[in-house]
Parts: structure tokens; sequence; C-alpha cells
């Protein structure tokens, strides 16, 4: 009876430590996106100041998705600090009850935000994102959109060989924004070069608008549109093209096993699927690493060397899992293993850490 009632209060106490500081992190990510945005979009044609705000609305899941195992660390840390200031943890220990028993609440409750995070956040930040990637689209005229992950395709249709790029890729694969295509002759030369403001996918072709076609040695041509054979099928640009971001937690197996029948590489998709299922993990990873520089009581000050160490032992296991899910992502380690042996590892190590604290 005491311990239950004494486990609803822990859970209580990191709940609304948790929500103070979700509440917290999601402010200043509002604001420091706010700014950034508007300052690259505040020239693009169409924008205004209730269009920028909500861009970084549609944003914000994605990025304070990423902020996750901190926040679980930095509320583990703020609460048991708490608990242990007011002497509340030693009451506990001399009632006779262990650390595993009044540390079960906390980690309770990162598990249960790890699994908060990876089906409804991850579901809003899927949308989000898709809406985001549509709002910048219609204003990349400025000029100051930007995709680091461009995306190439190769189509051979008949005697045409050519190559295709775009900035981003919108409604489900059939559309591109400030799309490339590049012709190659039958030597394997580069014939011509065609940049347009979109390109959409019909029905065995590419209707590309506002059209800049370059040929070797001839002054470019100015095109309203233009039409380009393609024997490319919606379905498998979808799969092909589809961004990890942009693919809600619920569809990720669905599209690993579509992407599977056409034969094209599953990596980052398998890897941010064993990653949304290993969150809840690895907030209790986090919880054990706040829990191992928090529990020491101190009546007025914890130690900051003490504090400092927790810090930098949870950035360190966050660069770590992002750092070896890269190579996940890549190929050149196993999804499964990639995104599940950092907090395997930090489990144990936290664990053991308590153990050897309070048992000896």
């Amino acid at each position: 009876m005491i311990l239950g009632t004494l486990s609803r209060y822990f859970l209580k106490r990191y709940a609304i430590t948790v929500f103070w500081f979700l509440i917290g992190v999601a402010a200043i990510i509002f604001l420091i996106d706010f700014s950034e945005v508007s300052g690259r979009y505040s020239d693009a044609k169409g924008s205004s100041l209730l269009g920028v705000m909500l861009l970084t609305l549609m944003r914000l899941p994605l990025i304070l998705q990423q902020t996750i195992p901190f926040i679980a660390l930095f509320a583990g840390m703020t609460a048991l600090i708490a608990l242990n200031r007011r002497s509340e943890l030693v009451i506990a220990r001399a009632a006779g009850i262990s650390v595993w028993q009044f540390m079960f609440p906390f980690l309770l409750g990162a598990f249960l935000l790890g699994v908060g995070s990876s089906v409804i956040l991850n579901p809003l930040a899927a949308i989000g994102q898709q809406l985001a990637l549509s709002q910048e689209a219609k204003w990349g005229d400025s000029g100051s959109m930007s995709n680091n992950e461009v995306p190439w395709i190769r189509q051979i249709t008949g005697k045409d060989d050519t190559i295709i790029g775009a900035s981003s890729v919108l409604e489900k694969g059939t559309l591109l924004t400030q799309p490339v295509f590049i012709h190659f002759d039958s030597d394997g030369r580069i014939a011509y070069r065609q940049d347009a403001s979109t390109a959409k996918l019909q029905d065995g072709y590419w209707v590309l608008n506002d059209v800049i076609e370059t040929r070797p040695g001839q002054k470019p041509l100015d095109l309203a549109s233009v039409k380009v054979r393609t024997n490319l099928k919606q379905e498998f640009l979808q799969e092909r093209l589809a961004q990890p971001d942009t693919v809600a937690f619920y569809d990720l197996s669905n599209k690993i096993a579509v992407a599977h029948s056409f034969g094209i590489s599953t990596k980052r998709l398998e890897t941010q699927f064993h990653s949304l299922i290993s969150m809840p993990f690895l907030l209790v990873a986090m919880t054990l690493i706040a829990a191992t520089v928090s529990l020491k009581f101190s009546r007025f000050n914890q130690s900051r060397t003490v504090i400092l160490g927790g810090i930098i032992s949870g950035f360190v296991l966050y660069v770590t899992t992002v750092l070896v899910k890269a190579f996940g992502s890549s190929g050149v380690v196993p999804p499964f293993v990639a995104t599940w042996s950092p907090v395997i590892v930090a489990m144990a190590l936290g664990a053991t850490i308590l153990l050897h604290q309070e048992d000896g």
C-alpha cells in the first residue's frame, strides 16, 4: 500500500517535470526556428507573418522529437535532485524501499514518454514535415530554399537516358520542385539539360513548367512547358524518394515491405523504424544515467562535477546513437544492430553503476 502510493507520487512528480520541460523546450525551439524561418523567407513571394508562424509550427514536432532524449535526461535529474533536497528519497530508503523500487516510477515514466514520442509525436512530425515541404516549395522562388539530401534518379525510356534531380519531392512522388533533367546521347555524353520550376508526373510522361533548356554551344531557351517521356510509375517514385522523416511510425512497416517489392534499398527506413521502437528504451537508459548522478544525498547542493558528468554521459550516448544510426542508414551496419546496440550498452552500464553505488 505504501509502495503503491509512493510510486504514484513519484510518477506524478516526474510527469509534471517532463511537462514543464516539454513546454519550455518547445517554446525555445519555436522562437529560434521562427527567427530563422522569417529571415529565410522574408522576401519570398506570398509569404506573411501568419504564414511564417504556421510554417514554424509545422516544423516544431520534428525538431522537438529530436530533443526528447535530452528532455528525459534533464527531467530525470531535476526530479531526483528535487526529491533528494527535500529528503524524500532518504525517507523512502529509511522505510526499507530499495533504489530499484523507488526508481521504477521514473523508469516507467521515461518508457511511457518514449512510447508517446514514437506513436504520437512522430506521426505529427511526419505530417508537419510534409506540410512544411509543400509550403517551402511554394516560397522556393526566393532562392533561399535548400535541401542537403537532393534525390537523384535515372530513367531509360527507349533511346533517351535521363538523370533527374530535384530539391524536394511532393504529392507522394508525383511532383518535383526545382527539378533538373540531364539528357545523355547514345555515346554517354550530355546532350542537353532542362531546369524547371516544377515537374508533374502524368501517365507516361513528365510535364515540366517554366523550363530553361541548355544545349552545348547554344543559347539557353526559355520554354513555358515541356513533356518528357518516362516509364516510371508513381508507386516506384513514392518508395524510391521517400524520406524517413516524412513517414509516420504506423506506415513504416508497410513502406519497407513495398520498397522491398520494388527492389529498393530500405536501410534508411529500417533504421528509422528500429530507432522509433528503441526510443522508450533509450529514454530508460537516459533516466538510469540521470539516477547515477542524482541519488547521492545532499541537503543543499549536488556536486557540480557529478551533474556535469551525467550531462556529458547523456550527450555522449546521444551522439553515439546518432552516429551509429547514420551507419545503419548507409548500410555499413545492419539497422537493427545500429539502433539497439548503443541502447542496450547504455542500459547495462547505467544499471551496473547503480548496483555498485547502492548494493556494493
